[in-house]
């Protein structure tokens, strides 16, 4: 089995090694990565009718989209983060329907906010390190 594999425990460890000791705007990306990621696998297995797997994925999202909404800093962000609050929180419900409603053309908005959204904050990201970098 690949996951009780010494590759696969090295992999898993470099992972967590990787997520830890990454830059906040580099955390950012990756949750906004394994969203899309997860789905485009949703909607592969709500189309091959794998519904446990389909569940299992969109949770992930709805984890992700928890993880956003918790990382939110009202003080700093005012008006800023309460919108992005109130955007993570509407996809989080749209996740939710997919999933009860066993829909895939439901996560289409969803995957389309994630990629603009990640392309956003990689630009964003860039030019934080930029500026720390002069």
């Amino acid at each position: 089995m690949l996951n009780s594999s010494p590759q696969a425990g090295a992999f898993a460890a470099y992972k967590k090694a990787a997520t830890e000791t990454a830059r906040p705007e580099r955390l950012l990306i990756m949750l906004f990565d394994g969203g899309i990621k997860f789905l485009f696998q949703a909607q592969s297995a709500l189309a091959e009718k794998d519904y446990e797997k389909a569940n299992n994925l969109m949770i992930k999202v709805q984890e992700i989209l928890w993880t956003l909404m918790d990382t939110l800093n009202f003080e700093q962000g005012g008006d800023i983060a309460k919108n992005l609050y109130s955007l993570y929180s509407f996809y989080r419900r749209e996740v939710m329907q997919a999933n009860i409603e066993k829909n895939g053309e439901r996560l289409i908005p969803v995957l389309k906010f994630f990629q603009s959204y990640r392309e956003t904050w990689t630009k964003a990201a860039l030019k934080a390190m930029a500026e720390k970098d002069k």
